[in-house]
Formats: C-alpha cells, sequence, structure tokens
C-alpha cells in the first residue's frame, strides 16, 4: 500500500498487503471513489485466484447490466469464460461478454496481473467491440464482394505503381487464362507485362500510357499480348491514373479484357467485305479501290494502266452438266490460273459468277509513244498471256476440259480516265468479244456505242419484258415444187408503246446479255401454241416452227415445258418445228441430241438452221434426229453466180438428202436463185421473193392463193 494514499497512487491496482484475506467489500473499500481505477473509461475486473470478481470499475455496469455489487465475489464465468485467467499478461483478444439481461455483447478483452501480489490478482479489462466488429465484418463484406466480383469478370483487373521498376500491387486470377502467367510471376515480375507485350504494339502502347501519365487522363487502346504458349491474344485496356497526395500519378488501376474473338470476327467481316468467299481473291469492291490507286500513281509515273474482263464461254452447262460444285471448284481453279499467268505486279479479281477482272499496272512506258498509248502492247501481251494459260486442259471429275474466256480490255487515257469507264469499256469490249465467238479478245473502241445509250436501252427492254411487248411475225415455207406455202416461221418483233417496230436483230443480243432471252423465249412457246390452236380452229393446218436460243436451250426441262404448253392448248406436237442453230446444237451435242430426242419423239420435228456456219461435225450430225437442213442465206446469195457458193451449196443438198432430212433455202432473194434451187432439189424455201414476215392475220390469204407464192416470171421453171 502506498503511504501517501490513494490520491498519490501511480499504479493501476490497490496495495493489498493480505490478498489472501482480503474479502471483495475489503478491496472495494481500499479503492476508494477517486482511485484510478475509478477513472478509466474502460471495464475493469479485479479477479482473485479462485476466479472471483473482487472489483469491477463503473463502466461495466453499462457493459453488462450488472451493477457492481451484484457482480463482487461473483465468480468471473458469470461475465466471461475462466479460461481468461490462464492467459499470460499482455494478451489480447477478443471474447463474448454475457450481459444482466441474458443477451451477450462482443468483447476486447485485456489481460494483466499484479505481480506484486501472492498469489496474483488478475486484472480484466473489458471494451465493447461491437462497433469494431461491426466495422470489421463490414470491410471483409466488402472485400470478399470486391474479390468475388474482380475474381467473376471477364477480364484481369489490376493495380499497378506508375514506376515500372517496382512490383505489381494486385493482379486478378485471370492473369493466368489470359496469358498463361500465374498471379506470382506477375506480382514478382515488374517486367512481366512488358515481356508479353506484342512487340510490334510496343512503341504505340508505351505511346499511349505516356500520355495518359502526363495529360492524367483515362486510357482506353487495343493491342496484342503473347502468351506464355506463343498465341497472341487480342486485350482492350481500360485504366485510370491515381494520384498521390501532391496531386501526381501514382497508381494505375484498369482491366485487361480478352477481345480476340471480337477482332478476329471483325478481320473476318473485313476479309468478306473485300475478298470473293469461294476463291479468295479480291472482289469488285476491292478491285475499283486497287485500280484507284493504281490510277493515281500512274499519274505521277506516266506508267500505262489497263483493266481486262474475263468471261468463261459456256459456263452454264458446266454448271448443269456435271453440277455447281463442280462449276465451284472450276472457278477455284480458273482463280489459281489466272494468278500464275498475270504479269508481276498485276491483280486479279472476281467480280462474281463466271466473270473475273484483271488489273495490269507500270506497263512499260514508251517515250515514243502517244500518252493515249502508253502500256497499249504490254496490256496485249498480258491478255494473250493469259489466254494460253487458259488452253491447257481443266481435271474436273476425271474429265479434261478446255475453258476458254471472252476478254474486253481498256487502257487508262486511250478510252478513258477514270475506274468506273475503264471496267465499263472493258465490259463493254467483253461482250463484243463473245459476240464473235469463244476464246475471242477485244480493245473498247470508241466507236463503241455510247454506254449512256445501252443503259437507256436495257432500261427499256426490262419493260418491254416486264409488259410483254412483243408481237410475232410469220414468214411462209414454200414447196420449191408447188410453190403453194408448207408451213410458217414465227419471228419475234419488238412493239415499242409509240408502234415502233424493232427487228429481233436490235434487240435480241441485249436480251442475251441480260438474261432476259428466257422470259422472251417462254413467250414466244405461248404465243406460238395458242397460234397455232387458233389456225387449226379455222381448218388452216400448217407446220409451224420457232427458234430457240442458246439460253433457252440450256434451260432445265426445256422439253417438258414445251410439251406442257402445247398440251395446254390443245396443239398436236406433230405440227410443230423446233428450230436450233448450228452453232447452238453443236456447242454440247451430246446434251442436244438427248434434248432433241424427246422432243421429236414426242412428234416435233427438229430444224438445223443457218447451216453452213458452225461447223458441224458430220459424225455427230447423222446422229441427230433433224428433219430439216436449213442452208444459211450467206450461201444462197448470188448462189447463181458464183461457181464456188454453187459447188456448196449443191453438197448441202445432196447430204440432206442422204441423212434422210429435207433442205430448206433461207433468203431467197432473186428468180436466179430460185431457180437454181429448183434445178438441184431444194424441197424448201424462204426468202422476200415470196414473201417477207408478215402478221398471223396475213398468213391465211397467202396459204389460199391461186398459183402460189413463186413470182410470174418464174413460172415454168423446171
Amino acid at each position: 500500500m502506498n503511504p501517501q494514499g490513494p490520491d498519490s497512487h501511480t499504479g493501476v491496482a490497490p496495495d493489498l498487503a493480505h490478498p489472501l484475506e482480503t474479502t471483495p467489500a475489503q478491496v472495494a473499500a481500499s479503492l476508494g471513489p477517486r482511485s484510478l481505477l475509478e477513472a478509466l473509461p474502460d471495464c475493469v475486473l479485479l479477479v482473485g485466484a479462485d476466479g472471483r470478481i473482487l472489483y469491477a470499475s463503473l463502466p461495466v455496469e453499462s457493459l453488462t447490466g450488472f451493477s457492481r455489487q451484484e457482480l463482487t465475489g461473483k465468480a468471473v464465468e458469470l461475465l466471461i469464460s475462466a479460461d481468461v485467467l490462464d492467459r499470460e499478461t499482455g494478451a489480447r483478444f477478443e471474447s463474448i461478454c454475457r450481459r444482466a439481461d441474458g443477451g451477450e455483447v462482443p468483447v476486447s478483452v485485456g489481460i494483466g496481473h499484479l505481480q506484486k501480489e501472492e498469489p496474483a490478482i488478475a486484472v480484466v479489462v473489458l471494451n465493447d467491440a461491437t462497433e469494431m466488429r461491426a466495422e470489421r465484418n463490414a470491410r471483409f463484406e466488402s472485400e470478399a464482394k470486391y474479390q468475388s466480383l474482380v475474381e467473376q469478370i471477364p477480364g484481369v483487373v489490376y493495380l499497378d505503381p506508375v514506376d515500372e521498376d517496382r512490383d505489381s500491387i494486385y493482379v486478378s486470377p485471370q492473369v493466368e487464362t489470359l496469358l498463361g502467367v500465374s498471379q506470382q510471376d506477375w506480382l514478382t515480375d515488374p517486367y512481366c507485362w512488358s515481356h508479353h507485350l506484342h512487340p510490334e504494339d510496343a512503341t504505340r502502347v508505351w505511346d499511349a500510357y505516356l500520355n495518359a501519365y502526363s495529360e492524367h487522363i483515362p486510357l482506353e487502346h487495343e493491342y496484342r499480348m503473347v502468351r506464355e504458349d506463343g498465341t497472341v491474344r487480342w486485350v482492350l485496356e481500360l485504366a485510370n491514373p491515381i494520384d498521390d497526395e501532391q496531386g501526381r500519378p501514382w497508381l494505375f488501376q484498369g482491366v485487361l479484357l480478352d477481345i480476340t474473338e471480337r477482332r478476329e470476327a471483325e478481320e473476318q467481316a473485313r476479309y468478306l467485305a473485300y475478298h470473293d468467299e469461294l476463291t479468295g481473291l479480291p472482289n469488285r469492291r476491292r478491285f475499283e479501290e486497287l485500280l484507284a490507286g493504281a490510277v493515281a500513281d500512274a499519274a505521277r509515273t506516266g506508267a500505262g494502266v489497263g483493266v481486262v474482263v474475263l468471261d468463261l464461254d459456256n459456263f452454264g452447262f458446266i454448271n448443269e452438266s456435271l453440277g455447281y460444285q463442280a462449276g465451284d471448284a472450276l472457278l477455284a481453279d480458273m482463280a489459281s490460273r489466272l494468278v500464275g499467268a498475270t504479269p508481276k505486279g498485276g491483280i486479279i479479281a472476281r467480280q462474281g459468277g463466271d466473270k473475273f477482272l484483271v488489273l495490269l499496272q507500270g506497263l512499260e512506258s514508251q517515250a515514243e509513244a502517244r500518252r493515249g498509248d502508253v502500256g497499249l502492247e504490254a496490256l496485249r501481251s498480258a491478255v494473250y498471256g493469259i489466254a494460253r494459260a487458259l488452253e491447257e486442259p481443266f481435271g474436273l471429275e476425271g474429265v479434261d476440259l478446255v475453258v476458254s474466256a471472252s476478254a474486253g480490255y481498256s487502257l487508262l487515257h486511250h478510252d478513258a480516265d477514270d475506274v468506273q469507264t475503264l471496267i465499263q469499256n472493258a465490259d463493254t469490249a467483253m461482250h463484243e468479244a463473245k459476240r464473235r465467238g469463244p476464246g475471242s479478245s477485244m480493245l473498247f473502241a470508241r466507236s463503241h456505242e455510247d454506254p449512256k445509250e445501252k443503259l437507256h436501252a436495257i432500261s427499256r427492254l426490262r419493260h418491254a419484258v416486264e409488259h410483254q411487248q412483243w408481237v410475232l411475225y410469220y414468214q411462209p415455207v414454200v414447196d420449191m415444187l408447188k410453190g403453194s406455202v408448207n408451213g410458217v416461221e414465227a419471228l419475234i418483233r419488238w412493239r415499242e408503246p409509240s408502234g415502233r417496230i424493232v427487228p429481233p436483230g436490235d434487240f435480241i443480243p441485249l436480251a442475251e446479255e441480260l438474261g432476259l432471252i428466257e422470259s422472251i423465249g417462254d413467250w414466244v412457246i405461248q404465243e406460238v401454241a395458242a397460234q397455232q390452236a387458233r389456225w387449226t380452229a379455222e381448218g388452216l393446218h400448217l407446220n409451224l416452227g420457232f427458234n430457240l436460243s442458246l439460253r433457252q436451250f440450256r434451260a432445265p426441262a426445256l422439253a417438258e415445258r414445251i410439251l406442257e404448253e402445247l398440251q395446254r392448248a390443245k396443239v398436236d406436237p406433230r405440227t410443230i418445228v423446233l428450230e436450233v442453230t448450228e452453232s447452238v446444237a453443236m456447242a454440247d451435242a451430246d446434251r442436244t441430241q438427248t434434248i432433241l430426242a424427246s422432243l421429236h419423239a414426242a412428234g416435233l420435228e427438229v430444224a438445223i438452221d443457218d447451216f453452213g456456219t458452225g461447223y458441224s461435225s458430220l459424225s455427230r450430225l447423222r446422229h441427230m434426229p433433224v428433219d430439216v437442213l436449213k442452208i444459211d442465206q450467206a450461201f444462197i446469195r448470188n448462189v447463181d453466180t458464183d461457181l464456188a457458193l454453187a459447188g456448196m451449196v449443191r453438197a448441202m443438198i445432196q447430204l440432206a438428202q442422204s441423212l434422210d432430212m429435207a433442205s430448206l433455202a433461207e433468203g431467197i432473194e432473186t428468180p436466179g436463185e430460185l431457180a437454181f434451187l429448183r434445178a438441184n432439189g431444194c424441197r424448201l424455201g424462204q426468202g422476200f421473193l415470196m414473201s417477207r414476215p408478215v402478221p398471223a392475220s396475213e398468213i391465211p390469204a397467202l396459204v389460199r392463193r391461186q398459183g402460189g407464192l413463186f413470182p410470174a416470171e418464174s413460172d415454168g421453171i423446171a
């Protein structure tokens, strides 16, 4: 005990001379109301060696709800577990304190001992830990939620110091999925991120970081990173610089999102936007961009630029006979062949279907040539080389196919100064080449029709097809012995709204080019059937012939369509003559023979038109079901005065006779031609000398004309 009394005591425990004999009341009395223990805000318990509470400070009452009098002399287990007495001096821990109302309160416990006393008295300090625990739980909950959120988002969250030589502060575990790097490796290697940065993007990325650092602005950019296994991943980085107390950038907090799939999809979409999916070649859009660049370069260098448009000949037949998969395979092989045949610096593109585009740039400049002709010879040479490359057969499903292409080409400044006109002129030249025959090529000539006029003609023709502005004229086929009308040939005309009649030569080629000929042909078949039905009902019995174009002849189910139309009109098929030009018939002789055989078997007669112009194989012709051989007008004109023609026509007539076919001469215009043909046994004839094509309404009168259609001066010719 301190002789100075309690006011001068400097410890936290009373001076108990005989603690074993001290009662709780004596302890309380010795402390007094001014004791230092009473002045403390903490809840203080003095607990004897037997576990009884010797003293409780006033704050204990508010903490526990017990009065000090109630606690004094009671076992410490009333409030807290007795094992606290076994703790060493200085121990601090958390526990639960029981209250008088049966409740519990979390407390922070501190343990001390009065070492001068024997046995020692334990000093137990209790503090209400309710708020502290709530704050801690809230913190733990917040951290758990943050960690859960961070570790579930599809990205790598990081917290890095601005100083690149310092270790990262935090990185989420997704870094292992993204880069194959463990969290530990990332956090202990300050250069881990830079080591995985794609070298081609490094400079750009570092510049972005420096800009965000210096400007104190958020960072958003995309770049590539290299995984541990060497694969490349695209990432989108979103980051914000965090400043220190002095307002200087201190940390970067950000997220790395894996956008590889999105970037690959974008790249694929961009590729498809500029390339043909089947061949991998640039498409028309990309071709135009490349051509524009070549034209711009030519303005600086003076070199020539050429455009070639290639269109495969008879490609539709390959699709129809071997199937579309075979056609696609041929187009892919054709693309490879063209790439190999194109001079260095040339570009091959696929416009669509069976049409290809070729850009030839940097063509050799010739100082002596006019500016408009620079590179012309080089362009012609390139076109020739491409044509030669196509001479080698293509192996397709076990069949060797020789595929030709019609080519049109144009030259910068020779006939066009801009991209669209260059392509348009080459396309126009290609169509002109196609009319010349398979495998032809042609340079655009300014004498060709004005593209604007052609566009206007196309618009008018499409309108005519839509509104069926057609009319059939009929030219009599005359029996060369009697002069009587044996039959008629239907010839289509275009009757414009103004009443103008347009001959077939002025629109049929364009209709074939635009793919409209099939619609026109369908109308002709329907009208022929309907007209034959009307004439039959009137008692007029004639053979009625009509022509099929190449596109019509290649159309699927042709025979079925014709027979269905005749059946619908109740027309006897034996009165119909199907006319096919020699070139059409021989384009695919095997298929022609099959189609003609089915029609012939149904009763239709078959005529080969324009004979002598298509270089028929006589062995092929011998096996075809042909009834009439029509000798082209080119052989009839002046046949009576041209000995060479006369010999050829005699041979054709004799050929028809030997094949049991009727010979029919076209384009008879003079009495001399008529006399020659009759004298040499030609059985049938057509021509202006007997009758021009006339409307259907005039045919009955021609059929019934007395004396037939021979002119008067030809009477008596044997």
